[in-house]
């Protein structure tokens, strides 16, 4: 038999945001978007979209009590700099949040997924 602190153990373990198990699907729906790009300004609506989309509807396929937000900016290779912070106001035993970097020779593209538990 399961004991009651056991069961509530496992329970809290699954209400958890793990950075770790976030960041492959990050980084598969930004390939798959991004991988053989070019930076062309009039495509990068479409293409925040579709990586956005692809990330919550993989995170969503897990089917984890979560809450997510996600994030992307796409900025090109110019030489300026990019300077971003959060701040979150939640649970640090349950939420969290992945930060994901990718580029190529013409973009920089800086993706973050924000986990809140239900």
């Amino acid at each position: 038999g399961v004991d009651a602190a056991s069961a509530m153990a496992t329970a809290s373990e699954e209400v958890v945001f793990y950075p770790e198990e976030v960041t492959p699907i990050v980084n598969q729906s930004v390939e798959q978007v991004l991988s053989s790009a070019t930076y062309v300004h009039e495509k990068v609506d479409k293409w925040q979209t579709e990586v956005v989309e692809g990330i919550l509807k993989r995170l969503c396929a897990l089917e984890k009590p979560f809450k997510y937000v996600v994030t992307c900016v796409v900025m090109q290779k110019a030489g300026a700099g990019l300077h971003t912070t959060s701040s979150c106001f939640w649970d640090n035993d349950s939420d969290g949040c992945a930060l994901h970097r990718w580029e190529n020779d013409t973009m920089h593209v800086v993706t973050t997924v924000f986990g809140l538990a239900v």
